[in-house]
């Protein structure tokens, strides 16, 4: 074979080599379904996302209960990002409050399950090698792994949010909404902004999916991973409670989560959730460039 043969069938292999490791954009989509179809049909999602939509039903039941007599859920007062006492006057505010309960602990462990397992899971399974044997390479697999966990944090958000307003309907009765700012809006507006706070939740959970992409690039166990993301979430939670650190706390990612609270003033108060969702940012920007570094350099033995 002369050796102008031997160049051509070389370049020929490295043509079809990138050919192969150039997926079209249609193959990407095809990934993230595939992706949201295996996170979502997972048991441990249903059953995560059926202990967040349990949460407001508890909370509509116990308040019903405990109003039965007339009297004022919370012990009155009516402000805070809670707006305990206000739900029996419309069932509306059950949504924030059902939010505002979920946020610090629920939500964010929920997210912290999914993203810690989303490399790891994969490694554990056998199946990373795989999937980087397909066309999808490693900077695409991995956006493909965050667009999924985010896509679980709308929806996670949603399911408390529309759970809530369910049993606020049918525990409460619902109309216009009385405002922190004492103001008064339909119950239209209040829908909206009740729609508006969710998606603020949602995006709040950003820096949480990105911390748990990072660690689950870390290890070959989803366990290890999920456990790791968990244990950093509560322990971020209890240093933003120790008043000896308030220097630092406002660069926790914790710190503004109930700004959205914000949202129910009038006019809306916007500079603790522009911080939020700036820190959000910073969060996911960091920990998402650290899971990349880490997982382009990770030598894949599953």
């Amino acid at each position: 074979m002369s050796r102008a043969e031997v160049e051509a069938g070389a370049e020929a292999v490295r043509v079809e080599d990138t050919a192969v490791r150039k997926p079209s954009s249609l193959w990407t989509f095809g990934l993230f379904r595939s992706e949201l179809l295996t996170t979502f049909r997972r048991w441990r999602t249903i059953a995560l996302l059926a202990v967040l939509a349990a949460v407001p039903i508890l909370i509509g039941i116990a308040i019903k209960i405990e109003t039965r007599d007339g009297s004022t859920a919370g012990g009155g007062g009516g402000e805070g990002p809670a707006f305990i006492s206000q739900i029996t006057n419309n069932g509306l505010f059950l949504v924030f409050t059902a939010l505002a309960a979920t946020l610090p602990f629920f939500l964010p462990m929920a997210i912290g399950v999914i993203a810690g397992d989303a490399i790891a899971g994969e490694a554990n399974a056998g199946t990373l090698r795989y999937l980087l044997v397909a066309p999808a390479g490693r900077t695409r697999l991995l956006l493909t792994k965050y667009a999924t966990t985010m896509t679980f944090c709308l929806v996670a958000t949603l399911v408390v949010a529309l759970s809530a307003l369910t049993v606020g309907a049918l525990l409460f009765p619902l109309g216009e909404l009385t405002t922190i700012s004492g103001t008064r809006i339909s119950f239209t507006e209040g829908l909206g902004r009740a729609l508006l706070i969710a998606l603020v939740v949602a995006a709040s959970l950003i820096g949480v999916a990105a911390l748990g992409l990072f660690v689950s690039t870390l290890t070959n166990s989803g366990i290890a991973a999920m456990a790791t993301t968990v244990g950093l979430l509560i322990t971020i939670q209890i240093l933003d409670q120790i008043p000896q650190l308030h220097a630092l706390q406002p660069y926790f990612f914790s710190h503004y989560w109930l700004s959205f609270a914000d949202l129910m003033r009038d006019p809306v108060y916007w500079d603790d959730m522009v911080r939020n969702l700036g820190l959000q940012g910073l969060y996911a920007a960091v920990f998402g460039s650290a899971a990349w570094a880490r997982f382009a350099a990770k030598d894949i033995t599953a």
